[in-house]
């Protein structure tokens, strides 16, 4: 077996052995799809049961989705939310594990563009993380980003337009904009979101959106 030295420092140091073992291993829930479900239900007004995740792994998530408006139910590998039926305003920061996740902010920040009044979102992981609200406010958003602090004043509706994706989980904030907004959204470059969602329009589909995946 591997020998691993140091284990929970910023150093690991690995030991070599002369062969490896059969395993048998179960990938864990991937934490920013459920999340990214989650907030979906949650601009869009709705319910869902999700199952086969771990809500320990987004508690910081859950924590701001009931901070918001939302009623959550969790078990050991299970989470119920129910949506308001008028989202608030909040404030978060990323943080690394197990903080609020920098992957989830373009998406947390996007449901935050309908929410009653102003929230502050301030990201101390990746420069760039803001760029998506570029094309949020194509559709009606506002928000002004002063160095790594965004300021969203909330809307009371978003409307349709053709969108740019810019990355993986920008793309995804702008496919769930497009859930909410009046009218019809084209998301275009859906290579950066499907690099990171298996089939993401089927799931939103079962659960009543209405979305056409084009040419990839």
């Amino acid at each position: 077996m591997l020998r691993f030295l140091e284990c929970g420092t910023s150093i690991i140091k690995i030991k070599g052995v002369k062969e490896l073992k059969e395993v048998s291993y179960n990938v864990m829930p991937d934490r920013i799809e459920a999340g990214t479900i989650l907030i979906g239900v949650a601009m869009t007004g709705g319910k869902v049961h999700l199952k086969k995740v771990i809500p320990e792994h987004i508690s910081p998530i859950l924590h701001k989705l009931e901070e918001i408006g939302c009623e959550i139910k969790t078990n050991k590998n299970s989470i119920v939310l129910v949506s308001p039926k008028k989202l608030k305003s909040t404030e978060f920061k990323t943080m690394p594990y197990p903080g609020f996740p920098t992957d989830l902010q373009s998406i947390f920040a996007c449901m935050l563009t309908i929410a009653k009044g102003t929230s502050i979102v301030t990201e101390n992981i990746f420069e760039n993380r803001f760029k998506i609200f570029s094309e949020l406010k194509r559709m009606g958003a506002k928000a002004n980003i002063e160095g790594k602090t965004l300021v969203i004043k909330g809307v009371r509706k978003l409307h349709g337009a053709e969108v740019q994706s810019t990355d993986l989980r920008g793309g995804a904030a702008l496919v769930l904009a497009g859930l909410v907004a009046k009218g019809t959204t084209k998301v275009n470059n859906i290579e950066y979101i499907l690099r990171g969602y298996e089939n993401l329009d089927e799931k939103l589909n079962s659960l009543g959106a209405d979305i056409i995946r084009g040419g990839e």
